[in-house]
């Protein structure tokens, strides 16, 4: 093995992510060879935004209104009426980078840039052909073209997509966005209204790279993990594949060494690269001993090794990529009993709890402390797995680096929709579906931006699944290359799918329903409605509460939102896409809103129970009709409010919550129908001696038990205990009732705590609408860490139940939440005589906070921090 490597300079990177200046083409004379050029003065130049969108300049220098509030954004011309050359901009960057002195290497890299562009530097054109494609990354080798006195001027022009599409309110406008290789909810879908300039710009990053005489690029790493492991074993050995791409610009060959490290051992290779060439080089399978195991969320640690690759030329390391590399194994099977495909970790079988995701944000803000915020929340839902639908992206490296951290597994789509592409008769699409089925129009274009994008993410331990598109397949020319060939090649270790709900994931032979259902139903229809077995789309709820709306709905339109026959929606409303009349007919039996805050709160109760019985409902059938949900959807890249747990400003709602309830690990659940109790266990292992308490309250807090026993469950299953139905019907049928539910371990600590609230004989909650108030509820408040606080909210044994409580962190002064930050639980009810513990999480240092505590029967109160 070499040894006293001398890592030269050469190897640096750095991000060009700021001091951009922008101008409009209409508005700029010179070409390219003189805009690039360093005497020339970019004085009268609008400060850029990149990475980012010309929308996203026009936004921070104030020339258009925010798009996310109100209806500012019908105040901002559509590229479709203006002509793609309103929104083709020039973007130019001065940066410091000298020839280099030792024979080294200088790159420009571009990890995106939509649509189309030119690229300049020093007066002279860096690419030979346009480059082209949203999802392409692109490399320069610039050396030749630096100054000598290390100042340097970088310009690029970025076109629009070659077609706008009409944003005439289909599901992607008029389908001919899909025509290229980009995205489609650009125009306008039923949960986001049309992205005025596409997205065109420089819309990811842009590096600047130095090498040695070799450029060592997208090292691959696979890692097998054989037979079936259990968490927190001592582990058999895994196996460990290395490879990587080594490209040789010079017209010289080169002689080096390979080296691949991980937890401290070296694998090498001694290669031989000819001039003007790019070589793939394997190295020697590695036998990790008693690896250190990546698991999904809530089946145990998301473990991940530093490793490192080099490529060593005269005992000095000519370039060196760092990867992350989580040691697990994705493998499936079908389920001949569900008709279903279901997926298996390291051997074990795991049930697929997923929400569907569009993007970040619609405007491509893309950050890293965002990214992580997401993640963090869809783990907080006991979910485990996130779909990336494919009218949208392949995401970002930081995306996957926070699934990885958290455990989520991810189901992605390539760039296909059944809407955009064809699948169906649409009235509003431009071209019939022969036509639409054959986008986009440069298959060869996607092929290469799809193998670009494997590169990109394979690395990751989060990736799962690859699917060809979103409800439907790609054409025959793309699909069949695609999985035949790209994949197998570039990936190979995971499950493909054409597309998202075909019948190789979930064939719908026993009876279900399909996919959905959409919006809101009654709890039963999760319980007792079959859908396809593996549901790659189920669910549509989820507005925020009165703290949340305001924030994008003028205060003029601050009404509640009332879909009868006599009365409209409000405008703002309908256009963050409000799904109106199913809310009011969930909503009016706890009393017909008196103002809009009271209908927030309502809506709330609604999102809690929708969420907590949708879940509750699939488990209830795991491994008999179901092997995996995946609900549409968890979240909006815009300020809409058709499904979602949290909102734009990263602020949850009771959807959230009442999701986290009800995909407990192992979980103790009643059945809205029969008052059958269940329990469900998620886990690999079996959980013996757990304890079961139910209690059934009336309205006023009087409690009857119903039972106290010693119970179990086997491991990934669900059982039956015992119906509770006549109990609630007896003392809830004049006002409503409680159910709380209980599962305790052999150290008296809670596993799970549920506790339901139910209407009257007639489906009214009239029995909430006079409850007493829990004004003796005691609450305690105190800082436990850095950036942790405790709220511990008891209620007295006399108390009725402190029912439906909202915990927030906000500012002292203004009253505001502070976001984003994290709840270990939150709308919490608290029987008499019990406590509840809250853990605030994230909560900044430097601001001074306050804790607000508001429910159904409590007034609203503030807290300091002790």
């Amino acid at each position: 093995m070499l040894l006293f490597v001398q890592q030269i300079q050469a190897q640096n990177q750095y991000e060009l992510n700021s001091a951009w200046k922008c101008n409009p083409i209409k508005s700029t004379k010179e070409s390219g060879e003189v805009i690039s050029s360093p005497s020339f003065s970019l004085r009268n130049w609008k400060p850029a935004v990149v990475p980012g969108t010309v929308l996203t300049s026009m936004l921070a220098n104030k020339e258009v209104p925010d798009p996310f509030y109100g209806m500012n954004n019908e105040k901002i011309p559509d590229i479709y009426n203006t002509g793609r050359e309103y929104y083709t901009y020039w973007f130019a960057k001065d940066f410091k980078e000298s020839i280099p002195a030792d024979g080294s290497e200088v790159w420009l890299k571009f990890r995106g840039i939509n649509y189309s562009c030119d690229v300049f530097l020093n007066g002279k054109k860096v690419n030979q052909k346009v480059f082209e494609g949203m999802f392409l990354r692109q490399s320069f080798n610039i050396t030749k073209f630096l100054t000598k006195d290390g100042n340097n001027r970088l310009a690029v022009i970025v076109y629009p997509p070659y077609t706008v599409g009409n944003a005439n309110g289909g599901q992607g406008g008029d389908g001919t966005i899909a025509k290229n290789v980009s995205l489609q909810y650009t125009a306008g879908w039923d949960w986001i209204r049309p992205i005025r300039d596409r997205n065109t710009g420089i819309w990811d990053k842009v590096y600047i790279e130095k090498t040695g005489k070799v450029n060592l690029k997208d090292p691959h790493v696979i890692t097998l993990v054989p037979e079936k492991r259990m968490p927190d074993a001592i582990q058999k050995p895994a196996i460990i594949k290395a490879s990587a791409d080594l490209e040789n610009p010079s017209s010289q060959k080169v002689e080096g060494t390979l080296v691949y490290t991980i937890d401290g051992m070296k694998v090498s290779k001694k290669v031989i690269l000819p001039p003007n060439s790019t070589t793939t080089v394997s190295l020697a399978d590695l036998s990790l001993k008693n690896p250190r195991l990546w698991w999904p969320a809530g089946y145990g640690k998301q473990e991940l090794y530093d490793t490192k690759f080099e490529f060593i030329v005269n005992d000095k390391v000519s370039d060196q990529e760092a990867v992350k590399v989580g040691v697990r194994e994705i493998q499936t099977d079908w389920n001949a009993h569900t008709a279903s495909r279901q997926i298996y970790v390291n051997g074990q079988k795991v049930f697929i709890k997923g929400g569907n995701w569009i993007i970040s944000d619609a405007m491509l803000r893309f950050t890293d402390e965002r990214y992580d915020a997401e993640i963090r929340f869809h783990r907080d839902m006991n979910l485990n797995l996130i779909r990336i639908w494919g009218g949208a992206l392949v995401e970002r490296p930081e995306f996957y680096a926070a699934c990885d951290k958290y455990g989520m597994l991810v189901f992605q789509d390539f760039w296909m929709s059944g809407d955009c592409n064809g699948r169906w008769v649409d009235p509003m699409k431009k071209e019939d579906q022969w036509t639409r089925r054959n986008y986009p129009d440069n298959h060869q274009l996607f092929l290469e931006s799809a193998a670009d994008m494997i590169k990109m993410v394979r690395n990751h331990a989060s990736l799962a699944i690859w699917c060809g598109g979103n409800e439907i397949t790609p054409p025959e020319d793309i699909l069949i290359p695609l999985r035949d060939e790209i994949l197998p090649k570039l990936d190979g270790t995971r499950w493909f799918i054409d597309y998202s709900n075909s019948d190789e994931m979930s064939f719908n032979s026993l009876g279900g329903n399909g996919d959905g259902p959409y919006g809101i139903q009654p709890l039963d229809v999760f319980w007792n409605q079959r859908t396809f077995p593996f549901n790659s789309e189920v669910g549509s709820v989820g507005t925020g509460d009165y703290e949340s709306l305001k924030r994008f709905i003028p205060k003029e339109n601050l009404v509640v939102p009332y879909h009868d026959a006599n009365q409209k929606p409000d405008s703002v409303w309908t256009y963050h896409t409000y799904t109106g009349v199913g809310y009011n007919e969930f909503i009016n039996p706890y009393g017909k809103p008196k103002d809009i805050k009271d209908f927030g709160l309502k809506a709330q109760l609604v999102n809690y129970d929708q969420y907590r019985g949708l879940i509750e409902g699939f488990s209830s059938h795991i491994w008999d009709w179901y092997t995996g949900l995946i609900i549409w959807k968890t979240q909006n890249p815009w300020t809409a409010m058709r499904g979602q747990m949290y909102d734009y400003y990263l602020d949850p709602n009771a959807c959230l919550y009442g999701l986290r309830n009800g995909g407990e690990l192992v979980h103790i659940m009643a059945n809205p129908v029969d008052g059958m109790l269940m329990m469900v266990n998620n886990d690999f292992k079996a959980r013996r001696n757990l304890m079961l308490v139910a209690k059934a309250y009336k309205i006023d807090g009087t409690v009857k038990e119903i039972t106290q026993v010693f119970t179990y469950i086997e491991a990934s299953s669900v059982k039956k205990i015992l119906s509770v139905k006549k109990v609630l019907d007896e003392i809830g049928a004049e006002d409503g009732s409680f159910l709380s539910l209980q599962l305790l371990d052999e150290n008296k600590q809670i596993v799970s705590d549920n506790m339901y609230w139910y209407p009257n004989a007639k489906g009214e909650y009239t029995g909430l609408q006079k409850m007493k108030a829990a004004e003796n509820l005691k609450v305690s408040v105190k800082s436990i860490a850095s950036g942790k606080v405790q709220v511990t909210l008891t209620n007295p044994a006399n108390n009725p139940i402190a029912f439906f409580n909202r915990v927030s962190l906000v500012d002292a002064t203004s009253k505001e939440r502070i976001l984003p930050v994290f709840y270990n639980d939150n709308y919490v009810s608290i029987a008499p005589g019990a406590e509840k513990t809250i853990i605030i999480d994230n909560v900044p240092l430097q601001t001074k906070s306050q804790v607000s505590i508001e429910g159904w029967n409590y007034a609203l109160k503030y807290f300091n921090v002790n």
